[in-house]
């Protein structure tokens, strides 16, 4: 019996948006091969169970990935949707990533219950964040906020911001877009102010690197824009050696003609440095594009203010 007649087993998060994006994928690869059986199989990372706890201290972007991919290495399931961003750019040996399906909006989003924007929030106004790269960027361009941690799913963050327990939060555009609740977005904050995280708004589809078969399948659903954009901010990320310590946000635009720009910034945790680069190049390729605007950042001082981190 032919492998894509097999019921299929998609390794997911049990969060809402989690299983938004794995049911979106299952769905894809269902229509693929009519009549199969593709199982979403809920699995409980590190960062689902420990939310009293910052990020930076329980393994970072790992935290939601390290237990979805040891049941990938079991056998335990066939593939797994991540979201992207949330996975390192090293991936543990025997797992390849197969595809990366179009890009949903990669911008950041103020949600705030009494004022308009960014910029109308008073002095001394408290803005929730779990991301240190938001904390970062945000302390740099309004240092008279006070940012504090905020944890949870997208709907127990709305809920803080609704009831006053903060007056703002900052989120990824995309999960709210995925969840039906963009109308929740007071303003979508420009790249100059909050730069995305490298393969924000992106997914990838993980399977195990010796599953030939599943892989040629899987890499169908790829978007060859959305995938270039990716690697190229991934191997940003990879030039400076970066995990879940390293502010960096780094955003790539592929267009029509086959150019690509990048740009990037790293900001001190305490937003009192910044350093900025972008670059032109070809959408063909993009690690090296990704690589020389690492490259670009390091020229300014980035392995200083890195190891400054650690």
């Amino acid at each position: 019996m032919s492998r894509f007649s097999q019921p299929l087993v998609l390794g997911s998060r049990g969060s809402a948006l989690a299983l938004r994006q794995s049911e979106q994928i299952a769905a894809r690869l269902g229509a693929m091969t009519p009549g199969r059986e593709v199982r979403i199989e809920v699995i409980r990372t590190t960062g689902d169970t420990a939310l009293d706890a910052p990020l930076a201290q329980i393994g970072g972007k790992g935290a939601f990935t390290k237990e979805i991919e040891d049941a990938l290495l079991d056998g335990r399931i066939d593939l797994a949707v991540h979201s992207l961003k949330d996975l390192p750019t090293t991936l543990p040996d025997g797992l390849s990533l197969a595809a990366i399906p179009r890009r949903e909006t990669p911008h950041d989003a103020l949600i705030c219950a009494r004022w308009p924007s960014l910029e109308a929030i008073p002095s001394g106004g408290v803005i929730g964040s779990s991301s240190l790269r938001r904390k970062a960027l945000l302390t740099a361009h309004r240092p008279d906020l006070r940012v504090v941690d905020l944890r949870g799913n997208i709907d127990t963050r709305l809920g803080k911001v609704a009831r006053g327990d903060v007056d703002g939060a900052i989120l990824a555009c995309a999960g709210l877009e995925r969840l039906g609740r963009a109308g929740a977005v007071t303003e979508r904050l420009a790249p100059e102010v909050m730069l995305s995280a490298p393969a924000q708004g992106a997914l990838g589809i993980e399977v195990r690197a010796d599953d030939a078969e599943l892989q040629e399948e899987v890499a169908m659903l790829t978007c060859a824009a959305s995938a270039a954009e990716v690697r190229a901010e991934r191997a940003c990320l990879a030039e400076l050696e970066g995990g879940c310590q390293l502010p960096l946000g780094a955003l790539a635009r592929a267009r029509e003609d086959g150019a690509m720009h990048i740009q990037a910034c790293l900001c001190h945790p305490d937003g009192s440095s910044m350093l900025r680069h972008a670059l032109e190049g070809s959408m063909g390729e993009p690690e090296a594009l990704g690589q020389a605007l690492g490259a670009g950042l390091i020229e300014q001082g980035a392995r200083e203010l890195v190891a400054s981190l650690r």
